[in-house]
């Protein structure tokens, strides 16, 4: 009996948060009473009008019925205040005081044979008349205020509440600081309704379901106190509070989950619906409203994205990387439709600081015009299988440029470009490159092209026969990345390339242990005994520029002497060196 008590009035609770989003407050009930009692000392004064009582003023004497106009305007004043400010109880309480004291005055003025209280008896019928109808007019404008408040918060189809009761809900319940859960539902391919028996019957479906989540929630069969509205389309959010455990918020979900896979019959058609749910924890996993939805919504995706047969997830940190690789992933897919990947030119110098050319590095905004760091961009790439399309375009788009900038400047500069191993398997991709230099007009002893050892592990022989086909066309072969992969020197010394890179991990550490620096040594000696020329990455001090120079280190590129620029940047640095 206790919880069905604390259901019921947890219920109410509810209720009055949602009536109060558009209710003006209520006027205090004090100022109820102060009218009433103002009110009646006022009739009480006019009442004396007839006496012989006087009020003194300055010394002089006048007479109390020489304010009964005044009194009486008072009077109808509180009356029409109360009416304004307490709707029902007001005209209720003045309808009263103004229907007795017609009697009063009709018995009073019997009793003196006096027509002096016509007046007031017609002043009372008209106060009547206004009273009425102002609260007629408040009563329309009250009922005008519920219908706007009830389509503020309630959505029209289904008739449970809608999103922004959903929201103002969840910012009263942080404001009180009370523990819940929001859970994130979607169900499951529920475009495949709509598109193949359309969207009349979906929209009986959607009133299905959310007539049997509301009943759950009404009768408070789940044993919580639950919440269940409509976001938009098929997406609903689920309120769950007074639960004790993580296990009573998982059973009050499998319950929901349970009403929904029950057969729908729709129109003579059976139906089987599924759905997918994620849900965070107020104040544990997040303590605003932005957050909770955020991570409600990660926990649901992940669910969808895995695809298994278990629906509910709870949220937890590692999904939001989860995310964050989807929306990457969106964004990618996105830039790549719209070809709005670009590039950057980071030059790189010879060991006396004399221009060799430029690596083409991808950059990458989202349609908000925002950079996606590479960091993350191409990561994804690589995992989706989308780095090759990424390649590409930024091979396309600088080699355009770089022949454009060879023609006007005549500098003898190399283009860089990097190549994944997926991108150099590929069929066609010496036909891609061919394509690239024949519409970029770039000629091919001014390109070079970029590829991790590691190549040789995937497909040695196959590498070895495309890499000497690219020799073949003129275009130079860069090592990338070397000492990273586990690569043998027998495989590297097949290789038929001019440029050796030493990945900037270890650069970093070259001033760091006399071992560190040793190993650098080691591989720029390995680089001219098989007849390579050596560049380090991510040169950024001047320590380590001069250790480079010390061991005999042919190339440099980094921060120290330049970081990547947009075309206009890299064409002045062209134009200002020839």
């Amino acid at each position: 009996m206790k919880k069905n008590r604390s259901e019921i009035a947890e219920k109410n609770i509810l209720q009055k948060t949602i009536e109060s989003f558009s209710e003006n407050k209520k006027a205090p009930i004090a100022g109820y009473v102060a009218l009433v009692i103002v009110y009646i000392a006022l009739i009480v004064a006019t009442a004396c009008k007839g006496s012989n009582s006087y009020i003194s003023i300055a010394g002089g004497k006048i007479p109390v019925n020489a304010f009964a106009g005044i009194l009486s305007a008072v009077s109808n004043i509180c009356i029409i205040l109360m009416v304004v400010y307490y709707k029902k109880l007001g005209f209720y309480t003045a309808l009263t005081a103004l229907i007795l004291q017609i009697p009063m005055l009709s018995f009073s003025m019997l009793k003196n044979q006096s027509i002096a209280m016509i007046p007031g008896i017609f002043t009372d019928f008209l106060t009547i008349i206004a009273v009425i109808l102002l609260y007629y007019n408040s009563y329309k404008n009250q009922k005008y205020q519920e219908r706007i408040r009830d389509q503020a918060v309630t959505d029209r189809l289904t008739e449970i509440p809608n999103r922004f009761a959903c929201s103002e809900l969840v910012s009263s319940l942080i404001r009180r600081d009370d523990e819940f859960a929001l859970v994130s539902i979607d169900l499951n391919n529920f475009k495949g309704i709509n598109d193949t028996m359309g969207f009349n019957i979906g929209n009986k479906v959607l009133i299905e379901i959310a007539s049997r989540w509301k009943s759950i929630a009404d009768t408070g069969v789940s044993g919580t106190l639950d919440f269940i509205t409509r976001i938009a389309g098929d997406e609903f959010s689920l309120i769950i509070r007074n639960y004790h455990s993580d296990d009573d918020i998982m059973n009050t979900i499998k319950q929901y989950e349970a009403a929904l896979n029950r057969r729908l019959t729709i129109d003579n058609i059976d139906l089987y619906i599924s759905a997918s749910f994620g849900y965070a924890k107020y104040p544990t996993d997040a303590n605003n409203l932005d957050s909770l939805f955020s991570y409600a919504d990660a926990a649901m995706t992940e669910v969808k994205r895995e695809g298994s047969g278990n629906h509910i997830l709870r949220f937890s940190p590692e999904l939001l990387k989860v995310e964050r690789t989807l929306e990457i992933e969106r964004k990618l897919r996105n830039a790549l439709e719209n070809e709005t990947i670009y590039f950057n030119l980071q030059p790189q110098y010879s060991i006396d600081h004399k221009l060799r050319g430029f690596e083409a590095l991808a950059r990458m905004k989202d349609s908000d015009g925002n950079v996606i760091s590479p960091g993350e961009f191409i990561p994804v790439a690589e995992k989706v299988g989308l780095i090759d399309k990424v390649d590409g375009m930024v091979m396309k788009k600088s080699a355009t440029f770089f022949g454009e900038l060879l023609k006007r400047s005549g500098a003898d500069i190399t283009l860089s470009v990097n190549v994944s191993v997926k991108h150099m398997m590929k069929n066609d991709f010496l036909d891609e490159l061919r394509e690239i230099i024949n519409i970029g007009k770039l000629p091919a002893n001014h390109l070079e092209v970029e590829i991790t050892e590691s190549v040789m592990i995937d497909s040695a022989e196959k590498a070895l026969q495309c890499i000497e086909e690219i020799k073949k066309m003129g275009i130079k072969i860069a090592i990338d990345d070397f000492g990273t992969g586990y690569s043998s020197l027998s495989y590297l010394n097949k290789f038929p390339a001019d440029l050796l890179k030493i990945d900037k991990s270890f650069v970093d550490d070259m001033n760091k242990d006399d071992s560190s620096k040793q190993y650098v040594a080691a591989i720029i000696s390995i680089g001219h005994i098989m007849g390579l020329d050596v560049i380090a990455e991510g040169v950024e001090e001047e320590e380590q520029l001069a250790s480079l120079k010390d061991i005999g280190c042919d190339y440099i590129q980094g921060f120290i002497w330049g970081r990547p620029l947009p075309m206009n940047e890299a064409e002045r640095l062209v134009m200002s060196e020839t």
